[in-house]
């Protein structure tokens, strides 16, 4: 393909590859675990009563259907915006791509914003003056210098970032495991229309899945680090799988500790459910120490976000979806600076907007609608003749019941107990706006092709 304004020059530097399997695990485990455990577990507790373990594993195994789709594309198409290529490569329908990689970065950002205002709100807790404004830019400045640094050094700060969130869980964990066995782990909370306990039923565990299934939100950004990673084939299928395992094993020993210290009622009416029980158990423990777990936790997630989303603008860029610009790298660092920096001037115009919450739960339902397009891509890849394999395979119900229970999710979303109506109007706002933008763009030439052979 001859070259022009829109494709990458092949000259240019490429990213390093840094990351091995302990880092890329880490990575993911980072990711996952964030600051959405810290503030779910005591809706989750109030929804499932002492059986909110059962929430975690059910919709560990909804996360576990795409992850496996994931993992699968990493073993075949190890590149940066993973997920728009495959689509992509599937459909040949540039515009579903630029739909889908756009929506995915537009999760990042909103996240990244929302975190920042946050992070912000916890400073001022500890007795710093400067307005909300102030804080939430110095915070992402100082963000995006880490990450054009190098991966190297966004590793080291994910790495001590997961450490801190990881030892506040640790904590709910130690204190809790002398009260293991006190409650009965299958109780539910009595049904709504009073009298007998309904049970665990199918639909009581769903809802549940539907709460706590964005607990494990960020496996997917594994993919976008792939052009980072050494040996990607073997390497980013065993790091997601293995990052999947040991984030659910977390979540179901700490919500067995909370409940046992807590009664699930108390828990549900908690706005910091892990700190009360924490407070229950060893009332000698300083709370303060947990608004310093949670500053790390939400700074580790708008790091992880921010990783994410400069790779994969890069690897837009570079598959000719956005322009060739976002995807130059540069030559001391080898850290896609053009589009870390791009991403910074977005993502601080949504912190200095307010509270963008809404916005948030508007593009988490647009990853949901990526999830179920991604494995609609799996499948019409695996059986299409001639198409590569890679050293991980998944037999292809996996990406249809991927697929099936990702539109599950989103329907529970749209029309749950705990929906908001303005969140779909919103994610249909960005989608037309995202389609404004193709309109404009109009790429002309698109890579189908795999490319170079990755090692």
């Amino acid at each position: 393909m001859a070259a022009d304004e829109d494709t990458p020059s092949s000259s240019q530097p490429t990213l390093a590859r840094t990351l091995g399997l302990g880092a890329l695990t880490v990575y993911g485990v980072g990711d996952m675990l964030g600051a959405g455990i810290y503030g779910l577990m005591g809706r989750a507790a109030g929804l499932m009563g002492n059986a909110v373990w059962l929430a975690f594993v059910m919709a560990m195994i909804v996360a576990l259907l795409t992850g496996l789709s994931y993992a699968n594309i990493g073993s075949r198409y190890p590149r940066a915006a993973g997920a728009p290529y495959v689509v992509h490569r599937a459909f040949r329908a540039p515009f579903i791509s630029f739909l889908i990689g756009l929506g995915v970065a537009a999760s990042g950002l909103t996240s990244m914003a929302t975190g920042s205002r946050v992070i912000a709100g916890y400073v001022q807790s500890l007795g710093v003056g400067l307005p909300t404004g102030v804080l939430a830019v110095g915070f992402l400045v100082l963000l995006s210098l880490v990450v054009f640094r190098g991966m190297r050094e966004s590793t080291w700060m994910n790495m001590l970032c997961t450490g801190v969130e990881l030892s506040g869980l640790l904590i709910v964990i130690g204190v809790g495991v002398g009260s293991w066995g006190s409650v009965d782990y299958f109780e539910v909370p009595p049904s709504e229309t009073g009298g007998l306990e309904a049970g665990i039923t199918l639909g009581l565990l769903l809802q549940g899945a539907v709460l706590t299934f964005f607990s494990f939100i960020g496996f997917e950004d594994i993919l976008n680090v792939a052009e980072e990673v050494k040996r990607p084939r073997t390497t980013l299928p065993l790091g997601l799988l293995l990052a999947l395992l040991i984030a659910t094993t977390l979540y179901v020993l700490v919500a067995i500790s909370a409940v046992s210290v807590l009664p699930y009622r108390e828990l549900g009416q908690s706005k910091a459910a892990l700190v009360d029980v924490v407070r229950k158990a060893a009332p000698s423990f300083p709370p303060i120490l947990f608004t310093a777990i949670s500053i790390f936790a939400v700074a580790n997630t708008a790091l992880l976000n921010f990783v994410m989303g400069s790779r994969l603008l890069y690897g837009m860029s570079r598959q000719g979806l956005l322009p060739a610009l976002l995807g130059r790298v540069h030559s001391g660092r080898r850290t896609p600076h053009v589009a870390i920096f791009v991403l910074l001037g977005i993502v601080l115009i949504l912190s200095l907007l307010g509270d963008i919450r809404q916005l948030a739960d508007a593009t988490s339902l647009l990853l949901l609608v990526a999830f179920v397009v991604v494995n609609g891509a799996l499948i019409v890849l695996k059986l299409r003749p001639g198409e590569p394999r890679g050293s991980f395979e998944v037999p292809v119900v996996v990406p249809v019941l991927g697929a099936l229970v990702c539109l599950v999710m989103i329907v529970g979303r749209v029309l749950g107990a705990e929906a908001d109506a303005r969140a779909p109007l919103i994610a249909g706002g960005i989608i037309a706006g995202i389609s404004v933008l193709y309109v404009l763009r109009r790429p002309k030439h698109v890579v189908v092709e795999e490319g170079p052979e990755h090692p």
